[in-house]
């Protein structure tokens, strides 16, 4: 079938690789950070937390993995579906995180420093190096254990990529899907608790969002627990970590190394810390798979009301078929349903295909039909107490 599309205006907040904004057609739709009253937002880390975003806005995207940079809270209350790019961004991570395992392994960051410093040359210069080289004797990776906190994208791919390096890996993560249950590796066994997975690891890896159950996930309580002299990698956000009981923890001998994404200055001022700047997703292949898959998000949203990959909203995704189409985004309450239908056959409005679904406090309906509907019927539908937004498509 063919469809005609309004125009759309998306306001953008961060550069975006030309990867993803390929994905909106220029006849379809107004992309930049100009833009008025847009219909959706994208972005990468700009703080929405104190933007005051105009009604037009329909859906907000990140082109990446956390959105601890967005109100999801707020939009929620509005109607407004958030899509992030999990799993885009999954091998760049991983790729880092097992350089962070060998740089703390084998003393690399030191030693790099000391040799770059060397002076004099010829047989002076092989005399320094040999003197100098055994403060930086390390260890390998084959045969330690590697503790996995979360097994989502990353936390698989991580997962894999330590067992194929000969490293024993043990993981932790009580959401476990399906499918990353599929991905991961036959070698790798589940802990029971995060307390034994600490207790047993030479490495621990984080890779859970930030949320209020994760902040100082690793605290004083969880290093007391900590196998001695193992290495703590975050990858994943600053908070969810207690940096000052880390430091304590480097301070007493309990932990060898902590190796970070997120500087600080107690961090960069430490001698066992490896601290890099944000370089997770830091690749041009990650920034194009994120702002590729969060683009073609948006737009099958605007377009047709599908939502995929929300952080807020259920994933609904229905096929379209001839006439037009009602997005509803309300609050998970019962009778809702039969409240909008009730209304849409007291005026003789035939549904040809209806698909609904709930997650947590919020739910979201496609409903296609085969007639016009007048905007009082739609303002009716929008002013039933519950309903955050309503929308023809």
């Amino acid at each position: 079938m063919t469809q005609n599309f309004p125009l759309f205006k998306i306001k953008t907040y961060n550069t975006l690789s030309r990867t993803g904004l390929e994905k909106f057609p220029s006849g379809r739709f107004e992309i930049g950070p100009g833009v008025d009253r847009p219909d959706a937002i994208l972005l990468r880390s700009h703080d929405l937390h104190d933007v005051v975003i105009p009604e037009t806005v329909k859906a907000v995207g990140r082109a990446g993995t956390g959105v601890n940079n967005i109100p999801v809270s707020e939009y929620s209350k509005r109607g407004i579906p958030v899509f992030n790019a999990p799993g885009a961004n999954a091998n760049a991570v991983t790729e880092l995180v097992i350089a962070g395992l060998l740089l703390a392994a084998r003393n690399i960051p030191d030693a790099w420093h000391f040799t770059k410093n060397l002076e004099g040359d010829g047989d002076e210069l092989e005399s320094l190096v040999e003197q100098g080289k055994k403060r930086f004797s390390g260890f390998e990776l084959a045969g330690k254990t590697l503790g996995v906190v979360g097994l989502g994208a990353i936390g698989v791919k991580v997962s894999n990529a330590a067992a194929a390096l000969g490293l024993k890996v043990i993981g932790f993560d009580p959401q476990l899907t399906v499918e990353s249950a599929w991905q991961l590796s036959s070698d790798a066994i589940a802990a029971g608790s995060l307390d034994e997975l600490l207790a047993r690891a030479d490495f621990v890896t984080l890779h859970v969002p930030l949320n209020d159950h994760t902040r100082h996930l690793i605290n004083a309580a969880r290093l007391a627990k900590i196998k001695p002299k193992a290495t703590l990698l975050n990858f994943s956000r600053a908070a969810i970590v207690d940096e000052s009981a880390v430091l304590a923890a480097l301070e007493s001998g309990t932990l060898h190394a902590y190796v970070s994404d997120f500087p600080s200055r107690a961090l960069l001022n430490h001698p066992r810390t490896i601290v890099l700047p944000h370089l997770g997703a830091s690749t041009a292949e990650a920034e194009d798979n994120c702002a590729a898959m969060v683009s073609e998000q948006v737009r099958d949203f605007l377009e047709n009301g599908n939502i995929r990959r929300s952080v807020n909203f259920p994933d609904v995704h229905l096929p379209r078929t001839e006439g037009l189409r009602l997005a509803i985004a309300n609050e998970n309450v019962p009778g809702m349903v039969s409240q909008i239908t009730g209304i849409l056959a007291e005026h003789k409005i035939n549904i040809v295909d209806f698909l609904n679904k709930s997650r947590g406090d919020y739910a979201y309906s496609l409903i296609d039909i085969n007639d016009h509907i007048p905007p009082p019927l739609l303002a009716r539908i929008g002013s039933i107490q519950g309903v955050l937004a309503v929308r023809v498509v």
